[in-house]
């Protein structure tokens, strides 16, 4: 990466970022999912900010009556944006309306923690991963679920799609494992004990569809081939407390990035022998969430 010395910041008072995706869209934009005193309680923000001559400004801001936990853009809408909340609910928001949310999904009896669009082409479906232990699947057409996944016995903190496979997703949980589903199938398709500690992320490699990474409250990325989950094919060590996000690059299929409660962002190449490229210290606080731009190289 080697351009963290180009960061910018933009402070958003009284407000905790828990998650950061850029737009598909539009280069340099990016959706922040916030909320206040640490999510514990209060209220949520959505901001879409962007980042220009100025430096990063505050483009929109919604507010919901409670915690914020993850945000992703629409797969065929510039506009429009999934958050999901402390209450249970998602949240459907449209950029071009000055109001609420279009739509409010509430049926996660607990707090719903991760929310993921669909990338494949032909297919308009999120999932969502709550603290009910629960995996349900939208159309965001449709007024309700399609349907709920179940299997999960612990908190379920990330559900991402296959950007490969259409139909196939992924979820980290409190209970250890990384399951991988097929949305065809009610039941999950491989149950992976990818480490001895909560599981509070995981990503799909952009480059290979048999290659995921998870990250830890023991510390530790593990990356698992799902051919053969016996061993992983990569350990990476370094943070010093629990990791919070991991991504793939979208440019390099070896290169990585994540986030955790030790205040650092780290990159990582794990083709690499000395596998930690960069150690980023300019957060004060626990850094909860991350990504990497599809348009400009190296912008995280």
């Amino acid at each position: 990466m080697g351009t963290t010395a180009g960061a910018g910041a933009l402070r958003l008072p009284g407000l905790h970022g828990y998650a950061v995706e850029f737009s598909p869209y539009c280069p340099g934009r990016v959706a922040c999912a916030a909320a206040q005193y640490y999510g514990m309680a209060g209220c949520g923000t959505l901001a879409i900010l962007e980042q220009n001559e100025a430096g990063i400004v505050l483009l929109r801001s919604f507010d919901w009556n409670d915690g914020l936990f993850d945000v992703t853009w629409s797969e065929n809408n510039e506009n429009v944006l999934i958050t999901c909340s402390g209450d249970g609910s998602l949240q459907i928001w449209d950029m071009a309306k000055t109001k609420g949310p279009l739509q409010v999904y509430k049926e996660h009896t607990l707090e719903a923690y991760s929310v993921d669009w669909s990338q494949t082409r032909g297919e308009q479906l999120v999932v969502s991963g709550s603290w009910d232990q629960t995996v349900k699947l939208w159309d965001p057409a449709v007024g309700k679920s399609l349907c709920t996944f179940k299997g999960h016995e612990g908190v379920i903190y990330s559900t991402i799609w296959s950007p490969h496979i259409p139909g196939c997703f992924a979820s980290a949980s409190g209970d250890q494992t990384l399951r991988i589903w097929d949305v065809k199938t009610p039941g999950v398709k491989l149950v992976i004990p990818a480490h001895q500690a909560e599981v509070l992320s995981c990503d799909w490699c952009k480059y290979d569809e048999n290659l995921l990474v998870t990250g830890a409250v023991d510390c530790s990325l593990k990356g698992w081939d799902l051919r053969n989950i016996r061993q992983p094919v990569f350990v990476l060590l370094g943070h010093t407390y629990a990791i919070r996000r991991v991504k793939f690059s979208p440019f390099h299929a070896t290169i990585l990035a994540s986030c955790s409660y030790d205040f650092t962002v780290r990159f990582w190449d794990f083709s690499k022998p000395n596998p930690l490229l960069e150690t980023v210290e300019h957060h004060t606080e626990f850094t909860c969430g991350l990504d990497l731009s599809l348009h400009n190289r190296g912008q995280v």
